[in-house]
């Protein structure tokens, strides 16, 4: 039986505040959710959830780290998993579509963090996200050019914009019509046109 949270290891209680506050960020606005809301979540007071974290940004950088990571991480397996660059283009296609639909939290995070004015720290962690993410996608790219995968004329950069872009345009349309399910069966179907406008006709 999992101990209550007011009884967790530190880095257990840290891992628990991360999964409350993405959970919270499903059901309402990111920017409404308190210290006070994520500890009665958890069932502690915010003495204790500040014992752990200085402050709500603090609280918000561990789970852009938390998102960055665990994203990162699934990146990298299911390119090592693929047995070309194109494969594996796809099976990242699909393994965002299948994080975002089991975390709806977490893009509701990211879109309300990047509207914060300033550079705060969470924000700074989302840059890094999307500069190491395109630049795994970018790496692709170049291997899907070299061994005659994909048309040598495409311009790799634009190509990696594009291939972010259109997961983007997806997870806000599972937003707007919250029906992330759906969004996951289509991506398959959305990831045929961007093969088909990369891959080599040679």
């Amino acid at each position: 039986m999992r101990p209550p949270s007011k009884n967790l290891p530190a880095d257990e209680r840290k891992a628990v505040t991360v999964q409350t506050v993405v959970k919270l960020a499903a059901e309402q606005n990111p920017n409404d959710i308190t210290t006070s809301a994520i500890a009665s979540a958890m069932g502690l007071t915010q003495g204790a959830l500040f014992r752990h974290f200085v402050s709500k940004d603090a609280i918000w950088q561990t789970v852009m780290e938390w998102v960055a990571d665990c994203l990162l991480t699934r990146v990298d397996n299911a390119t090592d998993a693929a047995p070309s660059p194109l494969a594996a283009l796809e099976a990242i296609f699909m393994t965002h579509i299948d994080f975002v639909t089991q975390h709806p939290g977490v893009p509701r995070m990211l879109l309300a963090e990047l509207q914060r004015a300033g550079m705060t720290p969470a924000k700074k962690m989302v840059q890094t996200l999307l500069k190491r993410y395109e630049e795994r996608i970018c790496s692709l790219i170049e291997q899907g050019k070299s061994c005659g995968e994909l048309e040598p004329t495409v311009a790799t950069a634009s190509a990696a914009t594009l291939f972010i872009g259109t997961i983007q345009g997806l997870v806000i349309r599972s937003l707007l019509t919250e029906n992330p399910k759906k969004t996951q069966s289509d991506a398959a179907a959305v990831f045929a046109v961007y093969h088909r406008g990369v891959r080599s006709t040679q």
